[in-house]
């Protein structure tokens, strides 16, 4: 890949895709080839394979269709250039799950009743229809876990992970592809959660926090994922084969 090795990893692989559909090595109405293929090809995780189409996406480069593929529409990005990139989706899951599941231990061993009575309250919160005050519920109980901590440094940590996640225009389009898929923070993951720090217990708070956030990425990669053609027709010869005498 030919961009500089200070780039984020899913930037070099979308910079050379662009490069590659600028060139005409991909034209407009093909489709790129399968998310797995694309990863062995870059010698990267899917995950991050699925970041650079965001970026390709938000570019106008791509359209994601779902049970279909990834298909070019454009040979030039909108405005002519590429668009302003920020920290990766998955790459900032992968952050959180490790510094959050600390700052979980951390609070286990120091978190008060009354902050626990938050959380609580909090927890309820992210029952709420309205998406964006679930959201909101979500973000303050975490936040409100690193405050527990009584460690500046990790409230600053964690504060900045969130506000990433919120700056990111790659984790705003994936937020509203899961949340069109129906994902939603999820309440029983939290109460779990909340149910390990009353045990003050660092390692269950620990496992707590790491569990929720390993399924928050699951659930994104699953309710994001593109069905490859290839696969839906394999499937339909499947049945076929199946059902012919």
């Amino acid at each position: 890949m030919s961009k500089s090795d200070s780039a984020r990893l899913y930037e070099r692989v979308a910079h050379d895709i662009s490069e590659k559909i600028a060139a005409g090595d991909y034209v407009v109405g093909q489709r790129l080839p399968a998310e797995r293929h694309l990863a062995q090809a870059y010698e990267v995780s899917r995950p991050t394979v699925r970041e650079a189409i965001i970026a390709l996406e938000l570019d106008g480069l791509v359209e994601v269709r779902q049970g279909s593929g990834v298909y070019v529409t454009a040979s030039m990005p909108k405005g002519g250039h590429a668009g302003e990139t920020d920290i990766g989706p998955f790459e900032l899951l992968e952050a959180r799950r490790a510094i959050e599941g600390e700052a979980c231990a951390l609070a286990a061993a120091r978190i008060s009743n009354a902050e626990l009575a938050e959380l609580e309250a909090l927890v309820d919160g992210m029952l709420s229809a309205d998406v964006a005050e679930s959201e909101d519920a979500d973000r303050r109980f975490h936040v409100a876990i690193a405050r527990a901590t009584q460690n500046s440094a990790m409230v600053a940590t964690v504060e900045m992970l969130w506000e990433a996640r919120a700056r990111s225009p790659q984790y705003r389009l994936l937020s509203d592809k899961a949340h069109g898929a129906g994902v939603t923070p999820r309440r029983d993951e939290h109460a779990v959660i909340l149910d390990a720090l009353r045990t003050r217990d660092p390692e269950t708070a620990r496992s707590a926090m790491r569990n929720h956030l390993s399924n928050v990425l699951e659930s994104i990669l699953a309710a994001t994922e593109v069905h490859e053609l290839e696969q839906a027709r394999a499937r339909v010869a499947a049945h076929r084969k199946r059902y012919v005498a």
